[in-house]
């Protein structure tokens, strides 16, 4: 993978990360177009581009997450304990699946073109649907993160947008639009952290050698691209837009049924 390879998959890692369209599944797109083997170290490769967009999170999310990390530890009944509490039970089902079933998630990502298009029209179908909920005005409940938490596993299958699953899920829910974006961008950062963590102990980072300055690249264009798309993503959802996007979805999706056969 060359260092323009990895600029141009960070930078539909970075937009498609938070626009619902599938970062995963437009990163398998990209692979077949550019006929590159990048994901040769695979899933390492989509947590380092993960990782930016975390970051890019983190930095629009900034109040929230001091706000989410300090209620913690704090051990009462505050709306910040709680938030932590649910953004912690939203993580068990992805925990779950990603210590057990790893080895046949990456299995999923080798340019499997054909579940990239189902897996997009299923996004379409859930954007086009979660777009005609109007009364969307209720917090999240213990119950409801944990449900949420079950469409972001879900969502782990390349094609299937994971913001969108989300986003969809908690709309779905009669949860307030601006809050379900909020919650999904937020209940995904703690997961990619703990992944980075898992491979850094496996020495899984070192053993990239002429890979590492690619990533780098990969990693800054994804960042700041992120940073951008996922303000934009916020005002999209609260405006009820999404149907746009599963229009995308669906065209995308053909292209691949196209492509595959």
């Amino acid at each position: 993978m060359t260092i323009i390879d990895a600029i141009i998959l960070g930078i539909f890692q970075g937009m498609t990360e938070f626009l619902p369209v599938s970062s995963s599944g437009h990163n398998e797109i990209i692979e077949s177009i550019l006929k590159i083997n990048a994901y040769e170290n695979n899933l390492l490769t989509i947590t380092v581009l993960h990782a930016a967009t975390a970051l890019s999170t983190v930095i629009i999310f900034k109040k929230e997450f001091c706000k989410t990390f300090s209620g913690f530890f704090m051990f009462n009944c505050s709306n910040e304990f709680k938030f932590s509490v649910k953004i912690i039970i939203s993580m068990i089902p992805a925990v779950i699946i990603g210590l057990f079933f790893e080895k046949s998630i990456d299995l999923l990502f080798q340019n499997n073109l054909l579940l990239v298009g189902i897996m997009l029209i299923i996004t379409g179908i859930l954007l086009f649907l979660s777009d005609k909920k109007i009364k969307t005005d209720k917090g999240i409940s213990f119950k409801n993160a944990f449900i949420i938490g079950l469409a972001q596993s879900i969502a782990i299958l390349p094609g299937l947008s994971r913001s969108g699953s989300t986003i969809s899920t908690a709309i779905f829910l009669g949860i307030d639009k601006k809050l379900a974006a909020k919650f999904s961008f937020m209940m995904v950062v703690p997961l990619i952290l703990g992944k980075m963590i898992k491979d850094i102990y496996e020495l899984k980072l070192f053993d990239l050698n002429e890979e590492f300055t690619p990533l780098f690249f990969g990693f800054l264009s994804a960042f700041f691209t992120g940073l951008i798309s996922c303000s934009f993503m916020i005002k999209l959802v609260e405006k009820s837009k999404l149907r746009y996007f599963s229009v995308y979805c669906f065209i995308m999706g053909f292209i691949c049924f196209i492509k595959f056969y």
